[in-house]
């Protein structure tokens, strides 16, 4: 009996076979019914946890989840915006107000070091200050003069005094606090009643304590220029009565600002020596080379102030061209003739009596003779002062004078490389230093009287400092950088395959399971094998052996598989009749 392949075992064969009750055959396949059936009631009866862990797709679904969490949570991780200091040291009101701000604002910001310091992303701190500031956010807890804005009516001189003392505190604070090294400042201010009594009149001082940031120092400069910065704000205070502090109570203000000596001057002195340096190397640099030839220079300045006033006097070399500062003449005479003579009385005060002619020639002849005869007294004085030969001579000497100029020059070897490439450094010529030391002293301003002094010392140079190796473009902070980012998005990537090799694929090919090879021609053996796998016995092992082999081969032909189908059918119904009975008849059944 000849049957097309695949059709010996129908799948409403299968179920005549299942429900086939009679015989081996039906024992057989009791157990196995009875036994799904217990199961059925006992899956209804086990918790859901227990159908969820039979189910082979929940571990793939965890697998899954799992993964997208982490590789949801590295991407957001690697884009959190890197956060930046806003402000740090603030006091609990200060920054109360500034969260405040930002949570009306709707600004992220994250708080570090206890809350001390206020973080918010790196992008909007500039913009953040700018809108704080606004809002004259923070306020460091100093008040200036907008203390004055809200001034009570009826307030008296005294309160009204304090609070103008406190406002101009508060502002000398906000100034100081603008000093790039300090973080804050505290000003006292010990301003004395005036008084009507000029002697009883008292000057102001001031007591400054800054508070620095780490690591940062104030020099003598801007020591002294805070100083008078200080007492410019308040009226009628020296510069001597401010003192200064830091947080560690070293006392900044020095007697060295009052002597004269301050920061400016010393910067002055390296001012002078660097611009000679720079004179002497930019003349010798085209000559040598950069760096083959170096410079130092001692400047000694004076900072002495002079005042002197000369007044000489010099002879007069001719008095006709001298100029005549004054002249005074005098000129006095004195006759002596007969008075009035006699007992005095009322006869001798009378007046001479009129003059008459006389009556005798001769004795008028006698008494001219006698009138000429009477002595007369001339004087003449005269005096002339002429301008004197004065010279007045005010000299007042300039701060900052150069006293004297001490340059040192070493100059390298000079090099010479030969045909084959051969380095060799040999001396310079006594003539071509010579000429060095020409061009130095012309570059510097050379002044013997002053006693200026130039050593230029020709010699080879160990190494050259100014060559800085060269860093590879691995190590380049640009380099750096990208590496870092680059690492970032790796280590996502290798976190992301591991779960899905060790998690997810392994839940997918439980899940999913591969399909199985195909079945023999026949149908259904399996089936078949167990109603009654036992009592097959060698020859089933060796069909299936047969049928691997085959398999493997991949030659083999139809007819040979009609064959194998055909011979297991025939053992198949001398082993159980019933079966086949039973097979038969379901298909005789299924063609009514």
């Amino acid at each position: 009996m000849e049957t097309p392949n695949n059709s010996l075992i129908t799948p409403d064969a299968r179920m005549g076979l299942a429900g086939a009750q009679p015989g081996a055959a039906g024992a057989a396949a009791g157990p196995s019914l009875a036994g799904g059936a217990d199961f059925g009631g006992f899956a209804q009866r086990v918790p859901m946890l227990n159908q969820f862990r039979s189910n082979p797709r929940v571990p793939l679904i965890v697998a899954v989840a799992i993964l997208v969490m982490v590789v949801a949570g590295l991407v957001m991780w690697s884009r959190q915006p890197d956060y930046r200091v806003l402000f740090s040291n603030l006091s609990d009101r200060d920054g109360g107000a500034i969260v405040a701000a930002l949570q009306q604002g709707n600004i992220p910001y994250k708080l570090s070091d206890g809350g001390g310091a206020i973080l918010v992303p790196a992008e909007q701190v500039h913009e953040t200050r700018l809108r704080l500031a606004s809002q004259g956010l923070p306020k460091s807890g100093s008040v200036g003069f907008e203390l004055m804005d809200n001034q009570k009516f009826g307030i008296s001189q005294f309160a009204e005094q304090v609070n103008y003392q406190r406002a101009l505190e508060g502002e000398l604070e906000r100034t100081i606090g603008a000093v790039s090294s300090v973080k804050s400042a505290r000003v006292h201010l010990a301003i004395p009643k005036p008084s009507v009594f000029v002697r009883d009149k008292e000057l102001p001082t001031a007591s400054v304590m800054v508070n620095l940031y780490p690591g940062r120092v104030l020099d003598e400069g801007q020591v002294v220029a805070i100083a008078h910065m200080v007492a410019s704000g308040v009226a009628d205070m020296p510069v001597k009565n401010v003192n200064i502090v830091d947080q560690d109570g070293n006392l900044l203000t020095s007697q060295s600002a009052a002597s004269g000596l301050d920061a400016s001057q010393l910067k002055y002195v390296q001012q002078i020596e660097h611009n000679t340096q720079k004179r002497i190397d930019a003349i010798l640099a085209p000559l040598f080379g950069a760096g083959n030839a170096r410079s130092q220079v001692s400047a000694d300045i004076d900072f002495s102030k002079l005042e002197q006033t000369a007044e000489s006097y010099g002879p007069n070399g001719n008095p006709q061209s001298t100029a005549i500062r004054s002249q005074q003449s005098s000129e006095s005479s004195e006759t002596t003739g007969s008075g009035a003579s006699g007992v005095p009385g009322a006869l001798s005060n009378q007046p001479p009596q009129p003059a008459s002619a006389p009556i005798d020639a001769a004795a008028s002849g006698a008494a001219g003779a006698a009138a000429k005869a009477t002595p007369q007294n001339q004087r003449r004085d005269t005096t002339t002062n002429y301008e004197v030969d004065r010279t007045v001579r005010h000299f007042e000497q300039a701060t900052g004078g150069i006293k004297r100029l001490s340059v040192a020059v070493v100059v390298n070897y000079d090099k010479k490389v030969d045909a084959k490439g051969n380095v060799t450094m040999t001396p310079l010529a006594a003539d071509k230093l010579a000429q060095v030391q020409q061009l130095v002293k012309d570059a510097m301003g050379f002044d013997e009287k002053r006693g200026d002094s130039v050593n230029v010392v020709n010699s080879a140079f160990s190494a050259d400092l100014n060559v800085t190796p060269e860093l590879p473009w691995w190590r380049t902070p640009q380099m750096i950088a990208w590496g870092l980012q680059a690492a970032k998005y790796v280590g996502i990537g290798i976190v992301g395959l591991f779960l899905y090799f060790s998690m997810v694929k392994p839940a997918m090919r439980r899940a999913f399971p591969p399909p199985e090879p195909a079945a023999p021609a026949l149908g259904a053996p399996d089936e078949l094998s167990l109603l009654d796998g036992p009592s097959m016995g060698g020859e089933n092992k060796e069909d299936e052996d047969k049928d691997a082999e085959v398999s493997l081969l991949g030659h083999e032909s139809k007819k040979a598989k009609f064959d194998r189908n055909l011979d297991y059918a025939r053992m198949v119904a001398r082993q159980d009749a019933r079966i086949v009975a039973t097979v038969v008849k379901n298909w005789v059944s299924d063609e009514r």
